[in-house]
């Protein structure tokens, strides 16, 4: 459910809900509200809290099971590095 991922993006980032929210600009009782599936965010909101966590709007929904991280403004030389380490964790499991 949509609250249950917040929370989970929420806290694998350390953050409290206030801190959410004041990233946000919106209450901690929004945050509470969402992570409680009490209501759904806006569309805009949407689309806010999918650019703070770098993920896309249909993982939000559960659409698709895809994360991202934000890279722009890297250098290739740093994209390289970050796709290595990518690999090596991927070899791992």
């Amino acid at each position: 459910m949509f609250g249950d991922i917040i929370k989970k993006l929420r806290t694998l980032r350390n953050l409290s809900q206030v801190q959410l929210a004041s990233a946000l600009n919106i209450s901690k009782q929004t945050v509470s509200n969402w992570e409680n599936n009490n209501i759904m965010p806006s569309v805009e909101m949407l689309t806010a809290i999918a650019q703070y966590f770098s993920v896309s709007t249909d993982y939000l929904l559960e659409l698709d099971d895809k994360t991202y991280i934000e890279v722009s403004g890297l250098s290739l030389e740093e994209l390289t590095h970050i796709q290595q380490i990518i690999d090596d964790i991927r070899k791992i499991k």
